[in-house]
């Protein structure tokens, strides 16, 4: 019972060992139901990082994309102006809990796209990604700069 006791411990430690690795400025992972993902980002977290966001990107690797970080919680909405390549908008509230979902925003729109609530992080990546993944209402999201996460870091 002691040796299986080790050996179930060390193995939990190993698989939860590349979680807490993984907790980097440039990486967001985001975990549900549906299975979890990893992506390679740009934080914008000031506001000409945040207005200027993927305007004239002009393509993405699929595990890629930028995290918007907010001072504080808040309604917010987005548009594609000058964003030349189709974006899924991942928005989430205080704790990194995903609030909505807009997929496949159409590039050069002006329509806002509204959060659906308050939210104080927008993870964007590649249109039609978040549809594919599973991603929806209810993912959690996790970052350094995600602070009182529902999954920390740590």
């Amino acid at each position: 019972m002691g040796i299986r006791h080790s050996v179930l411990s060390l193995l939990a430690l190993l698989i939860a060992a590349p979680a807490a690795a993984a907790c980097r400025d440039d990486t967001v992972m985001l975990r549900g139901d549906w299975g979890g993902a990893r992506f390679r980002v740009a934080v914008a977290d000031d506001a000409a990082e945040r207005a200027r966001g993927l305007m004239f990107v002009e393509e993405m690797a699929p595990s890629t994309g930028m995290l918007f970080v907010y001072e504080r919680e808040q309604p917010t909405a987005f548009w594609m102006k000058n964003t030349l390549i189709p974006l899924d908008m991942i928005f989430a509230d205080a704790e990194g809990r995903v609030v909505s979902v807009h997929s496949d925003a159409v590039p050069h729109d002006e329509t806002p796209i509204p959060s659906g609530g308050a939210v104080q992080y927008v993870l964007e990546i590649n249109g039609g990604l978040a549809a594919r993944m599973g991603i929806v209402a209810g993912s959690e999201m996790q970052h350094p700069a995600i602070t009182g996460a529902a999954w920390p870091c740590d």
